[in-house]
């Protein structure tokens, strides 16, 4: 084995080893971005593989680690376009979304009316306790019973509807 003073340094675990990744990638970060990779990003980010995205992203953000005054314009533009851009998540909906959205809903709003509707159509007549005659005659037997004497409807002054809900019978 050959012994040199890295190596040993390296076997005594004084001395980390650093992956070949990080070496470029540190070299990468000292040189500016192509222009042709960043020409027109705007158009083709959208269309580019997620592997080709996140190298780029990722190369950009090396650059920024250093000096800002290092970047080109091309760079910058780039980086702010792909943090704060109109895609992904940021995207605008496709024109026509809300007119969509808007006869979906009034599809669906029709759509319960009829089924309300024809459940109402076959639905039985309201029970005979609804009528206002029945709703008056439980109002007499509890004041006959003083329920309820000091708020209710036995009491002196009270004013309220008691067991009346109901519209009078139409002839």
């Amino acid at each position: 084995m050959l012994r040199t003073p890295a190596s040993s340094l390296l076997r005594k675990g004084l001395v980390r080893s650093v992956p070949a990744a990080a070496v470029a990638s540190r070299a990468s970060s000292t040189h500016a971005i192509s222009k042709p990779t960043l020409a027109n990003i705007e158009k083709r980010w959208e269309g580019m593989p997620l592997q080709e995205q996140a190298d780029l992203w990722m190369s950009l953000r090396d650059r920024m680690k250093g000096n800002w005054n290092e970047l080109t314009i091309q760079e910058k533009k780039a980086a702010y376009w792909i943090a704060f851009g109109p895609h992904g998540p940021r995207a605008v909906d496709p024109p026509g979304t809300n007119a969509r959205i808007a006869w979906t809903v009034a599809m669906g709003l029709a759509a319960s009316l009829a089924i309300f509707g024809t459940i109402r159509s076959f639905a039985k007549p309201a029970p005979h306790t609804m009528s206002q005659e029945h709703q008056e005659a439980a109002n007499e037997m509890l004041k006959k019973q003083k329920a309820d004497p000091i708020t209710g409807i036995s009491s002196e002054n009270y004013t309220g509807k008691g067991q009346v809900q109901s519209p009078p019978r139409g002839n």
